[in-house]
């Protein structure tokens, strides 16, 4: 009798392969395997150096064109937003990118946003034109707190006591680097205010004031993109294309109704003999937009959001040090540790930021999920 449990019965056929003249079976010839992929696009190491590289070198571009007696910031930004336009339409035709068609309506939606916008990058610009690198990185880590309270205000955030141990850190880090920069500019002049100390303690300020107002800006930007870009579901590329095309025509405005172009200062913004080169940092720059914006995302995708969101954190090292490397931002020891405090903040806020999504999956009962596309432009207005 049989149980109605019992299994039923499977057929299984063996190859055995082509019959002989012996009568012997040869074994059936096995397909090559295919060699392991082990593409560059796929290299969770060389993805974090093009982030960290693209970053590095935005940064380093723009304060090389910034340095000295360059005033036509809103030019120099609808420059770069030029090169980004041409840049990513370029890949778009090669099939690298992709991205949606220009539409009025999405346009209309999303021009406050790229008023934000225009506000972050030129007061970033002239902060970072008084400013020397080191202390304009430091400074920047400001923008973390102003954000992390926009969204407790605004979407419900909650901020834990090691989130505000790092804000504590990132507070004493601006407090260093100031009184650095203020004792150079002191020390450089005799520890006296003469005319030049005097000088260099006025550009301090204006620098700081523009930082402050760099740190409101980009706050304002990030918090209303978010927003935004859940009515409009843009992902990387369609944010960087409409920012950038929206922001042209209005850069163009205020460059040419704001600006002096008079041929004496076009003279001191372009020397003889040098307007190649002034004109190549300034289209460099502009590509380098482009690399933080795909390697943020090539980051995120071949790493994870945690592994991305560190690396934004580590990142902060290596772009405060490029100022003590190509510039000459004063090296001592408590611009060093005005660094480093800085550098520290950056790696306790990640990893606050990390525990807290754990703690918030775990409450949930699904597994963390993070969307890329936000996470990396999020991430990269803090460079």
């Amino acid at each position: 009798m049989s149980s109605s449990n019992e299994e039923p019965k499977r057929d299984l056929t063996i190859e055995l392969g082509d019959k002989q003249d012996n009568g012997s079976y040869e074994p059936p010839r096995q397909a090559p395997m295919a060699p392991p992929t082990t593409s560059v696009a796929n290299s969770p190491p060389i993805s974090i150096l093009a982030y960290c590289g693209s970053s590095i070198l935005m940064t380093v571009t723009n304060k090389i064109v910034l340095t000295g007696t360059f005033n036509l910031n809103f030019f120099l930004l609808a420059v770069q937003s030029i090169v980004c336009i041409i840049a990513i339409q370029t890949l778009k035709l090669m099939g690298i990118a992709q991205f949606r068609d220009f539409n009025t309506d999405e346009a209309r939606k999303w021009f406050p946003i790229s008023l934000l916008l225009i506000g972050m990058i030129y007061t970033g610009s002239k902060a970072l034109q008084f400013l020397s690198i080191p202390v304009y990185t430091i400074f920047k880590n400001l923008t973390i707190i102003l954000i992390a309270y926009g969204e407790v205000i605004w979407f419900g955030g909650s901020v834990t006591s090691m989130t505000l141990l790092s804000f504590g850190l990132m507070v004493v880090s601006s407090f260093i680097a100031a009184w650095a920069d203020i004792q150079h500019a002191l020390t450089g002049s005799g520890e006296a205010l003469t005319g030049e100390a005097a000088e260099k303690l006025s550009t301090l300020n204006a620098g700081y004031l523009w930082m402050l107002c760099n740190c409101f800006c980009s706050a304002a930007y990030v918090l209303g993109m978010r927003k935004r870009i859940k009515l409009t579901n843009f992902k990387d590329f369609d944010t960087m294309y409409y920012n950038n095309l929206l922001s042209i025509p209005v850069l163009l405005l205020c460059s040419l109704f704001l600006e002096n172009w008079s041929a004496p200062n076009i003279a001191i913004n372009f020397p003889a003999g040098h307007e190649a080169k002034v004109f190549a940092i300034m289209v460099i720059s502009g590509l380098s937009s482009v690399f933080i914006s795909y390697s943020s995302a090539w980051c995120v995708r071949v790493t994870s959001s945690t592994t991305y969101s560190m690396v934004g954190a580590l990142n902060k090292l290596p772009i405060a040090l490029s100022g003590l490397i190509f510039f000459d931002a004063p090296a001592t020891f408590a611009s060093v540790g005005a660094i480093f405090v800085g550098f520290v903040s950056g790696v306790v806020y990640a990893v606050a930021k990390m525990w807290q999504s754990k703690n918030k999956a775990q409450t949930a009962g699904v597994l963390p999920t993070t969307s890329a596309s936000v996470q990396s432009m999020r991430d990269s207005l803090k460079q």
